[in-house]
């Protein structure tokens, strides 16, 4: 897949709610996904790791009441997404966060993401 397709398949994927699939089919086995400093998750490596971050934060959502994902901003082998999620947190109340997420592909997989918010 080009970074244009797999661009294209993670927006689709999280715009239907589908944000562990895209994981098992977008990531590579070796994934570095970095979070800011002061994110509740923090930096993980590889894709097993990346996956229970991932599955730890949507535990986290007692109720997801909005969100959205751009379309995908491709230059060579990275892209980035805009996305936005408004929802109420488990012990942390109701919060809207917006982030620029940077996605890197290598032969057909996401190697490399990293979150600003």
């Amino acid at each position: 897949m080009t970074t244009q397709q797999v661009a294209n398949r993670l927006v689709e994927l999280c715009r239907k709610g589908e944000i562990p699939k895209a994981g098992d089919e977008l990531y590579a086995d070796t994934i570095v996904s970095v979070e800011p400093e002061h994110a509740p998750f923090k930096t993980a490596k590889g894709k097993a790791a990346v996956q229970k971050r991932g599955a730890q934060f949507a535990l986290s959502i007692e109720q997801r009441h909005d969100g959205s994902f751009s379309d995908p901003v491709v230059c060579g082998r990275y892209f980035s997404v805009a996305m936005m999620l408004d929802a109420t947190f488990k012990g942390q109340g109701r919060m809207k966060i917006e982030e620029i997420c940077l996605y890197e592909v290598k032969d057909g997989k996401i190697v490399y993401e990293q979150f600003f918010f």
